[in-house]
């Protein structure tokens, strides 16, 4: 990589959600350029077996990575949780997934935020129902001694999707979610263990608030992106733009309009992958 003005790094997820990865990575590295992919056709990957998941993701990957990248990043929580040592095996290049950074940012902002540890330190994941079934956050929290509750929201995707980032029904339903993972719980962080939701992070911010809860909001997209960036290098000037190159395995037109909401920035074309059934 150090030969190269900026490296190539593959980004991949089972559809849109991955794309807060990216837009967190783009300012990150100089001259880094991105090749992010999509596998719309075959998603919801949660409704999948473990199995099928990794066999997909394995695709994915390995279409990354023979096309030039350097690095992969797994930016799709199912992927992470059911499928990360699979990939890691299946390719020559470094792997990192989203769930390890998102687990690591929640303890270093417990760490900061208390100077003797909290008798209890309780972080809140709100994820989709597959990856709360997985555990991974679980787990990756049990690693770095401190306990997660993990509460599946599964309207907060669809309603993510169709723009509603900031609609009263999206509010809504935010509120009631809140409110019933908080009479479980007493968080001082709040993980947020999908990629669509960085996009509602205010919206979730300020119903804590507004439910009594001073827990801080971890973006696990950013957490994500700050852990690419520790360990990758590149010779680029600072000022040098990062680039991207989209691929999506169905529904081009679809990603083009949804992934530039996603991203923050027009896309201005979206390649057609076909990876088989």
């Amino acid at each position: 990589m150090s030969a190269r003005k900026g490296p190539t790094i593959g980004v991949f997820d089972s559809g849109f959600g991955g794309l807060t990865v990216l837009r967190a990575l783009l300012p990150r590295i100089a001259g880094a350029h991105y090749l992010y992919l999509g596998d719309t056709a075959r998603l919801p990957y949660g409704a999948k077996s473990k199995e099928t998941i990794a066999r997909y993701a394995v695709e994915s990957a390995r279409f990354l990575e023979q096309s030039g990248a350097e690095f992969l990043v797994i930016a799709c929580n199912t992927a992470s949780a059911l499928a990360l040592d699979e990939i890691r095996s299946a390719v020559k290049v470094p792997v990192v997934g989203v769930i390890e950074p998102g687990a690591r940012a929640a303890f270093h902002a417990l760490a900061s935020r208390f100077s003797t540890a909290p008798p209890e330190p309780d972080v809140l994941v709100l994820a989709t129902a597959a990856t709360v079934q997985s555990h991974a956050y679980r787990n990756e929290c049990d690693a770095v001694a401190f306990r997660a509750t993990e509460f599946a929201c599964p309207l907060l995707v669809p309603l993510v999707e169709e723009g509603w980032v900031d609609h009263p029904v999206t509010r809504e339903v935010l509120r009631i979610y809140l409110t019933e993972a908080l009479a479980h719980c007493s968080p001082h962080a709040v993980l947020l263990g999908c990629t669509h939701y960085p996009l509602i992070a205010a919206q979730v911010e300020r119903g804590l608030r507004e439910l009594g809860s001073d827990a801080v909001v971890i973006d696990s997209a950013e957490a994500t992106a700050s852990a690419v960036a520790g360990v990758l290098h590149s010779t680029a000037p600072a000022s040098t733009p990062a680039t991207f190159t989209c691929y999506a395995t169905d529904s081009v037109e679809k990603f083009q309009r949804l992934g530039s909401h996603f991203l923050g920035q027009p896309i201005a074309e979206v390649h057609h992958l076909d990876l088989g059934g």
